[in-house]
């Protein structure tokens, strides 16, 4: 048996991933030097956008808690907080088992809130700034919630019904954009006389 070659079978291809054509499938163009040609990728259209859109909010994320590192390294006064320290404290006593708090307690809590909110808000934003709002919705942070593991945990707060509504939507209007189509409202007539029909959903 041939030591280079593997026994088990390639992985299944994966709907929508990019496909990497094998080497030496293509050739060079005539008169382009070997080493520089690159095999391309093949994607689809749609795939491609949402990949794309997937690493711009993944480099908005990692400039997002850079600068909070740095800010977080820079802070000296730590008495002045975007959030209420008694309310923070509040909370904290609500677990009976809780007799006495430490002074720097609340402050980091509220430090640790304040990043929490932030980062979700970035989460939902993109989620609005992918279905063309400018406006942040409770459903952008309901799809902020179901798209992230490190979220699971909100499930019970914010209803699932909400976060798979925001994902239907997101995935109905990408859809809709890509193909060019313009659909009414479900069960509103078109006002278009060239859309003279109902726009019945899926179900």
């Amino acid at each position: 048996m041939d030591p280079t070659k593997s026994s088990t079978p390639p992985p299944p291809p994966v709907l929508g991933a990019p496909v990497g054509y094998p080497p030496g499938a293509y050739p060079p163009p005539p008169g382009a030097p070997a080493a520089a040609y690159q095999p391309q990728l093949y994607a689809p259209p749609g795939a491609a956008a949402a990949q794309q859109a997937a690493a711009q909010q993944q480099q908005q994320l990692q400039v997002f808690w850079a600068e909070q590192y740095r800010e977080i390294e820079a802070t000296t006064d730590f008495k002045n907080h975007n959030l209420p320290l008694a309310r923070i404290k509040k909370i904290m006593k609500a677990d009976e088992d809780v007799r006495m708090i430490a002074a720097e307690a609340p402050v980091v809590f509220a430090r640790a809130c304040e990043m929490f909110i932030l980062e979700l808000t970035h989460r939902g934003w993109a989620h609005a700034e992918e279905n063309k709002r400018r406006t942040l919705q409770k459903s952008d942070i309901a799809a902020a919630i179901a798209r992230t593991e490190v979220f699971d945990f909100l499930v019970d707060i914010v209803p699932r019904d909400d976060a798979k509504d925001a994902e239907a939507a997101a995935a109905a209007a990408m859809a809709t954009a890509a193909a060019g189509i313009p659909r009414p409202a479900a069960g509103v007539p078109a006002t278009d006389p060239s859309m003279a029909y109902y726009y019945v959903p899926q179900q």
